[in-house]
């Protein structure tokens, strides 16, 4: 069984302030830390649960926060940017049984620390098919578009929240609870290592019964810029719409095309003059 583990850092127990999730802060290498060792709880159980191989990709910021040398040495690491084909959830492919969502947050429109949707600098909110989403669904519905299911989300209560009311059958794994943009209140991270080896090991063992997010088909993608410039170096993507002032639209065949277009905006908003 091929197991596949999209590992964020935002959503990581013990993870609650920007000065832990930016490079160079001096908070952060013990958040790299935290984040490996969460990492490794989730390999350790996905081995426990029947996995023959399991491959991880660092999905936060660079892509390159997870330490190699104290990692799981039964695991790959995909590690690096840009991501080009799948960002988040490169290293997945159709041959992939279930992916593993670990240490994820809240979206644009909710309420929780560090939350945003691949982008809180240029994003200010980020619609599929009309509705805000989190990076959890998104990556769930690309997921599902490779027909691969997702077996566990874990992070704070938002994105749990989200998960439980949105991916049906997807495993929602809290390690904490949010308070305000930079104040949270975590369990501790020997007990988060604890409940998430439990559910992957879990998950893992019944993934034969998980079934693909949908729906399948053509998808709308609308976002929500933080500036005019943003939102005009955006519109410049072939096909896509200018809606608003700062909102920009793309109608894709289907969410893997919608999700192309998604990061191709994300680098576009991020050369937008200040």
């Amino acid at each position: 069984m091929r197991v596949h583990v999209s590992i964020d850092m935002e959503g990581v127990a013990g993870v609650a302030t920007a000065r832990q999730v930016r490079r160079g802060e001096d908070d952060y290498p013990a958040a790299r830390e935290l984040m490996t060792d969460e990492a490794n709880a989730v390999v350790i159980g996905a081995f426990e649960g029947g996995a023959g191989e399991v491959v991880v990709t660092d999905a936060h910021g660079d892509m390159a926060n997870l330490l190699p040398e104290r990692l799981d040495a039964r695991a790959e690491l995909v590690l690096g940017s840009p991501k080009v084909d799948l960002a988040m959830l490169e290293g997945l492919d159709a041959e992939t049984d279930v992916t593993l969502f670990v240490g994820y947050h809240g979206g644009t429109d909710q309420q929780g620390a560090l939350a945003h949707t691949y982008s809180g600098a240029s994003f200010a909110e980020v619609r599929l098919d009309g509705v805000a989403v989190t990076e959890a669904e998104l990556n769930a519905r690309v997921a599902g578009h490779l027909g691969v299911p997702v077996g566990l989300v874990s992070g704070d209560d938002a994105v749990c929240d989200r998960v439980a009311q949105r991916l049906p059958g997807v495993r929602p794994v809290m390690v904490k609870r949010s308070r305000a943009s930079q104040v949270a209140t975590s369990i501790h991270p020997s007990e988060a290592r604890s409940r998430l080896r439990t559910a992957a090991a879990e998950v893992v063992g019944g993934a034969h019964q998980l079934a693909p997010q949908g729906p399948p088909g053509p998808a709308r993608l609308e976002v929500d810029l933080t500036s005019q410039g943003r939102a005009e170096l955006c519109a410049l993507v072939p096909g896509a719409e200018r809606v608003g002032a700062r909102t920009v639209a793309y109608a894709a065949p289907d969410v893997l095309e919608a999700f192309r277009c998604l990061r191709a905006w994300l680098y576009l908003a991020a050369a937008a003059p200040r």
